[in-house]
């Protein structure tokens, strides 16, 4: 079992792609190396091969880096199932996994993260969860946004910690955190790495 994030940036063309493009070539080379595990093509579309419990938290990982531009914002969608060849690109690996990514990224139309298994059941579930998380995480602010980035590339950091590595208040992280939804987006991720590996 692997997942497959596809992706492409939403309104890429309105700024210089340098702006948005090294953040999400440092952001992807966090979860493995280009082209094998990650690959960028068609200027703003890329493909991400990850462990299944991991790939939810990194496809929020990506939305909050890019939401940090202020005019980007990203469609993300999961693919989970198998790998039937592991290719030196990914854009050239299949298997269900890649399929799954696709059609899932075919079908996204108001949504800019969606899912798909092979477990119909789940993807109900989880797909109405990420709708619910939508709400508030397509409006992330630059700061909140930021801060959502800083905590999930550090998982063991307190709020106090967080602050002084941005150089911000702790209630300023708090207050960020909050209006992020940051705490409903790790239950969802806890109920989603409990469910995908079932």
């Amino acid at each position: 079992m692997i997942a497959v994030i596809t992706g492409d940036i939403v309104n890429s063309k309105k700024d210089d792609s340098q702006n948005w493009l090294n953040l999400l070539k440092n952001t992807l080379n966090q979860y493995g190396s280009e082209p094998q595990t990650w690959e960028i093509y068609r200027g703003d579309s890329f493909q991400l091969s990850i462990n299944p419990e991991k790939a939810l938290i990194a496809a929020l990982h990506i939305k909050s880096m890019i939401k940090q531009t202020k005019i980007q914002d990203v469609r993300l969608a999961i693919g989970v199932g198998s790998e039937k060849h592991k290719s030196q690109k990914i854009t050239e690996s299949n298997g269900s996994a890649y399929v799954n990514s696709g059609e899932c990224f075919e079908s996204l139309k108001k949504q800019t993260l969606a899912i798909k298994t092979d477990d119909k059941d789940l993807n109900e579930a989880l797909n109405i969860m990420l709708d619910l998380s939508l709400l508030t995480a397509d409006h992330w602010s630059v700061v909140v946004s930021e801060v959502i980035k800083t905590a999930i590339e550090n998982p063991d950091k307190n709020q106090r910690e967080l602050a002084e590595l941005l150089a911000k208040s702790q209630s300023n992280i708090s207050e960020a955190l909050k209006r992020g939804g940051f705490d409903e987006i790790m239950a969802m991720n806890q109920f989603y790495m409990k469910n995908i590996l079932k």
